[in-house]
């Protein structure tokens, strides 16, 4: 069977097939890897399916990577973190890629991520490599391609992948449930902002630093420390072979970055040796299918001639309240061909 066809090249750059795509991500081609992501980022039928096609070439060569999730709250300096702490791995000896979930370009139209001047050292590291999600993504969407970009890494050989978020919530969740490793950062001065941590970031995160715990910032980062240890105390741990440490940190100075690089590897041997680090990436695979099948019955359902003829009807009928959502949900769902939705 032919391959589809691939995106059109820009002049001077010609079309590439699955094989060359396969070959190109396998030697570490950067040119050819962000060709790769930009097909996947592609909403055109052909291209989609062209990049299925390389992904599942490739899937043999995945799976190997660290996959690191970081969070934080605004003006926790994620950016100089990553920047510091990548360049820390790449000083190891290890390959990093950085990727980047910001659903909050649905709203704006671009994505706020784009600037690697934000990761200066990293960005012009020949064993790093950055990229931004793509702008005017739903969260789905960009946690699809997220997902399959982190894939394209690993084959290309990037033994550790950073996933940073920007947004809060659903994306944080989001990030969880693709990452073996779960990084919250913080700031000092807990005492008042423990107030207003949410319960559910401190369940998913598997360890919490405070960053900028340097100069005259020292004394409120230990008493910050002091805090979260005290709130990590109620909280039921996820896996029963890791109870999420609290570190202070300063991605200014360098300061505890390689103990927090040693509290991951920690992590993963004993994760490992249990066999939840495994069990646990069976899982994301399996929620990462149920996901990507809601999410394309929606798309479906919104595309669907009859339910968009009747949708505006309904909407307007539930909001007048002369009808409940519930029968609205049902004449949507049998004019979409679900044949077992109940009559009204």
């Amino acid at each position: 069977m032919s391959s589809p066809s691939p995106p059109p090249a820009p002049k001077g750059r010609r079309p590439l097939s699955v094989a060359d795509y396969v070959a190109g991500v396998r030697a570490g081609d950067r040119a050819v890897l962000s060709r790769a992501i930009t097909l996947i980022e592609s909403a055109r039928p052909e291209h989609r399916a062209q990049a299925q096609a390389v992904l599942q070439e490739l899937l043999p060569y995945t799976g190997s990577a660290q996959r690191i999730g970081i969070t934080g709250v605004p003006g926790v300096g994620k950016s100089t973190f990553i920047d510091a702490f990548g360049t820390l791995l790449t000083g190891l000896g290890h390959k990093v890629a950085v990727l980047a979930v910001d659903p909050s370009s649905s709203r704006t139209g671009g994505s706020i991520l784009g600037d690697k001047t934000r990761m200066a050292r990293l960005a012009t590291d020949r064993n790093a490599y950055i990229r931004p999600s793509p702008s005017g993504g739903t969260l789905g969407g960009v946690a699809r391609m997220t997902r399959e970009t982190m894939l394209l890494c690993e084959a290309a050989g990037f033994d550790v992948v950073l996933v940073e978020t920007v947004g809060v919530g659903q994306s944080e969740t989001m990030v969880a449930g693709m990452v073996d490793f779960f990084l919250a950062l913080m700031l000092p001065g807990a005492g008042d902002e423990l107030q207003g941590i949410k319960k559910g970031l401190l369940e998913i995160a598997d360890m919490i630093a405070v960053n900028k715990a340097d100069g005259d910032n020292r004394l409120r980062a230990q008493q910050a420390v002091s805090h979260y240890k005290h709130a990590l105390r109620i909280i039921e741990p996820e896996s029963p072979s890791w109870r999420p440490p609290v570190l202070m940190i300063s991605a200014l100075t360098g300061d505890g970055l390689e103990e927090l690089w040693h509290e991951i590897g920690r992590h993963r041997a004993k994760l490992g040796a249990s066999g939840e680090l495994a069990a646990k990436r069976r899982r994301q695979q399996v929620q990462w299918m149920r996901s990507m099948l809601e999410d394309r019955l929606m798309q479906a359902l919104r595309r669907h001639p009859a339910v968009r003829k009747l949708l505006p009807e309904l909407e307007r009928a539930v909001a007048e309240g002369d009808l409940t959502p519930t029968l609205a949900v049902e004449r949507i769902l049998r004019a979409f061909g679900v044949v077992d939705a109940p009559e009204s």
